[in-house]
């Protein structure tokens, strides 16, 4: 899992701009985050649901206001993939994905972590933390 300014699929391949940052503002920007997920050999043909959450720096979800009230920052879909052609058996089957965001209004200064679930299961290694820049200083 990786931040990045833009991301996208092509050819089974991910495609990564401005990748590897960990700090991003403080004014709302668009960013992205690139997966690789390595499904094991038995999962392939079977529809697999997954969930990216933003968390707080307490382990809480970070809410943004909408027309329908305040709302965590979620993105869920699903994905599922074939065995490829010449692919041992039992080897595991890559499938990378993008998710690609707009800008988020956070609040500055402060310490987020983008978690993964696959299925409803998450490993503490699915997730990648950044942080929002200090607000700048106006000019006196």
């Amino acid at each position: 899992m990786m931040l990045c300014d833009s991301a996208q699929v092509a050819d089974g391949k991910l495609f990564i701009l401005g990748g590897g940052w960990s700090m991003i503002g403080p004014d709302p920007a668009p960013s992205a985050l690139a997966l690789k997920v390595d499904v094991d050999w038995h999962e392939a043909d079977r529809q697999h649901h997954w969930e990216l959450y933003l968390e707080d720096e307490d382990g809480g979800p970070v809410l943004v206001e909408t027309p329908d009230g305040h709302q965590p920052i979620e993105v869920r879909g699903e994905f599922s993939v074939g065995r490829p052609p010449g692919l041992a058996e039992g080897s595991p089957i890559d499938m990378p994905f993008a998710v690609n965001l707009g800008p988020l209004p956070l609040p500055p200064d402060r310490r987020y972590t983008w978690k993964l679930s696959i299925d409803g299961e998450t490993r503490a290694d699915w997730s990648v933390a950044f942080s929002t820049r200090p607000a700048r200083v106006a000019d006196a």
